[in-house]
């Protein structure tokens, strides 16, 4: 189905490559897709002719930041063609889970990336405004902005639009209804 919507325009794949430590994955994101199988995803999906990204979330600063370029280069290598990357968010009952996630797996690292996170963030764990919230403000923040678009430069990714077109879809009848048994 992916195929036949990209031959349309109509399909753009991104998948979430969060880190490539397997042994975070599992801490991080336990019962999900290993970063190998995820980079294989994205090798299939484009050898399909499917336009497909990378997207790099959530980052952590002093724990995953570092990661980025490694991150985007298996990508591109994978066959990804655009990327992009989401800060991590605390929102109000995230933040204490978040921070005795880390006490429990990271504890020598627990204080820096909460430091981190804050500076992000004007001093405080969470910041909701559009246009902050998904990449942060400050010094840590443009350096993984600069960071990110180095990696991006090197790796030919996000190089070129991959635009999406509406002209293969049609209209269901105006009842409403779709014809289940046609």
């Amino acid at each position: 189905m992916l195929g036949e919507l990209a031959r349309h325009d109509a399909a753009h794949v991104c998948l979430t490559v969060t880190t490539l430590d397997v042994e975070l994955n599992r801490v991080l994101e336990p019962r999900t897709s290993l970063p190998r199988q995820r980079l294989d995803a994205i090798a299939t999906l484009a050898n399909a002719g499917i336009p497909t990204g990378v997207m790099v979330a959530p980052v952590i600063p002093g724990l995953n930041d570092e990661e980025i370029p490694a991150i985007l280069e298996a990508a591109a290598k994978a066959g990804a063609q655009t990327a992009a990357y989401i800060m991590l968010r605390l929102p109000l009952a995230v933040a204490p889970l978040f921070e005795a996630w880390l006490e429990a797996h990271y504890p020598s690292r627990k204080d820096r990336v909460l430091n981190r996170v804050r500076s992000l963030r004007g001093g405080k764990e969470n910041d909701p405004r559009f246009g902050s919230r998904m990449r942060g403000e400050g010094f840590h923040a443009d350096q993984i902005q600069r960071l990110f678009h180095v990696a991006c430069r090197k790796w030919g990714l996000n190089g070129k639009t991959i635009p999406l077109s509406t002209k293969a879809f049609r209209r269901i009848d105006s009842s409403g209804q779709l014809g289940l048994f046609e």
